[in-house]
C-alpha cells in the first residue's frame, strides 16, 4: 500500500500544475490577443495549440526516437479524434457560441488538405518516408505563416479588447511560458502515475493505453478548453483545438517522420482489414467535419447538438476499440 502512495501523490501533484497551468496560459494568450488587437480564435489556433501540443509532440519525437516511430501515427491520429468529439465537444454541450467563420476558414483549409495528404499516404503506400516527413514540416511553416498575414488583416472588435484592464505584455509572455511547461510537466505526471496506478489495480494494458496515454497527451487541450469556458473565452477553447488538430498532422507526425519513417501499423482488423484504415482515419474525417462544417455554413453559429453528437460518437469509437 505504501508504495502507491508516491504514485498517487504525484498524481495529485500533475492535476494541481495542469489546473493552474491552464489558468495562467489562457490569462496570458487573452493579454496578447488584445495587446495587438488580435481574434481569440486566431491566438488559439497558433500560439495556444503549440503550447498544448508540446506533450504529443514530446511523446512522439522520443518514440520516434527510440524506434518506435509508429506510435506518433497513432497519437497524431488518436489525439485529433479525442480533441475534436471529446474536449470540443464539452466546450459545444456545456457554452455553445459564435465564431467568425473568416478567422475558422485557414485553420480549417489546412487541417483537411492536410488530412487529405496524410490518408492518401496511408491508403497508397502505407508506408510513411522521410519526405512526407520533410512536406508535413513545409506545410507547418505555411500554415504559420498564413495565420500571421490573417491576423494582421483580422483586428479583434474592439469590445473584444476592452472587456479587462491590460496587462503587461511581459507578464502576458510569462504567463504563457510558465503556463505552458506547468501544463507540459502536469500531463507528464498524470499520464506516468496514472499508468502505474492502473496497473497496480490490476487494469489491462489495452485499457490503460487507449485511456490514460491516448487522454493524457490531450489533457493540456481539455484544461485549456475548460478554462477558457470557465473565463468566458470559447472562441479560444474552438480555436486551440482546431489548431492542436493541425500540428499534431503537420507538426507531431512531420517531426516524427523525418526522424524515422515508418509504415502504418496493423495492430488490429476489422472484416481482414487494417482497423487504422476503416475506422480511425474515416471517423478523424466524420468528427473534424461535423465540428467546423456547422459554423463555416451557418454564418458562425455553434450548437449544443454538435457537441452531443461528437461525444457519442467517442464513446462508440472507445467502445469499439475495447473489442478490438
Amino acid at each position: 500500500m505504501q508504495s502507491m502512495l508516491v504514485p498517487v501523490l504525484l498524481f495529485a501533484v500533475g492535476l494541481l500544475l495542469l489546473i493552474k497551468g491552464g489558468d495562467w496560459f489562457v490569462d496570458g494568450a487573452t493579454g496578447i490577443a488584445r495587446k495587438f488587437h488580435l481574434p481569440e480564435l486566431l491566438i488559439g489556433a497558433t500560439v495556444v495549440s503549440i503550447g498544448t501540443t508540446l506533450p504529443e509532440v514530446m511523446v512522439s519525437v522520443q518514440s520516434a526516437l527510440g524506434g518506435h516511430g509508429e506510435i506518433a501515427y497513432g497519437n497524431a491520429i488518436g489525439s485529433v479524434i479525442c480533441n475534436a468529439s471529446l474536449i470540443a465537444a464539452i466546450t459545444l454541450a456545456v457554452r455553445p457560441g459564435r465564431v467568425d467563420p473568416k478567422t475558422l476558414r485557414v485553420p480549417v483549409l489546412f487541417f483537411f488538405g492536410t488530412a487529405i495528404f496524410y490518408a492518401g499516404v496511408a491508403y497508397l503506400s502505407g508506408y510513411f518516408s522521410r519526405w512526407v516527413g520533410f512536406v508535413l514540416l513545409a506545410i507547418f511553416v505555411a500554415y504559420m505563416v498564413a495565420n500571421v498575414l490573417q491576423m494582421k488583416n483580422s483586428p479583434a472588435e474592439a469590445e473584444d479588447v476592452e472587456e479587462t484592464e491590460e496587462s503587461s505584455f511581459g507578464k502576458d509572455i510569462l504567463l504563457l511560458v510558465v503556463g505552458a511547461v506547468l501544463i507540459a510537466v502536469g500531463a507528464r505526471l498524470l499520464v506516468d502515475n496514472g499508468t502505474l496506478i492502473a496497473a497496480a489495480l490490476g487494469v489491462p494494458e489495452s485499457v490503460i493505453a487507449l485511456t490514460f496515454v491516448a487522454l493524457g497527451t490531450s489533457l493540456p487541450e481539455l484544461v485549456t478548453a475548460i478554462t477558457s469556458l470557465a473565463k468566458g473565452h470559447g472562441s479560444l477553447s474552438l480555436g486551440n483545438v482546431i489548431g492542436a488538430n493541425v500540428f499534431n498532422l503537420v507538426l507531431v507526425s512531420g517531426a516524427s517522420v523525418s526522424l524515422a519513417p515508418f509504415a502504418v501499423p496493423t495492430s488490429a482488423t476489422i472484416a481482414g482489414m487494417n482497423s487504422s484504415l476503416v475506422l480511425e482515419i474515416p471517423v478523424m474525417f466524420a468528427v473534424m467535419l461535423l465540428l467546423t462544417v456547422p459554423p463555416l455554413v451557418g454564418k458562425g453559429k455553434l450548437s449544443r447538438w454538435q457537441g452531443i453528437t461528437l461525444l457519442c460518437i467517442y464513446a462508440a469509437f472507445c467502445g469499439i476499440q475495447f473489442t478490438l
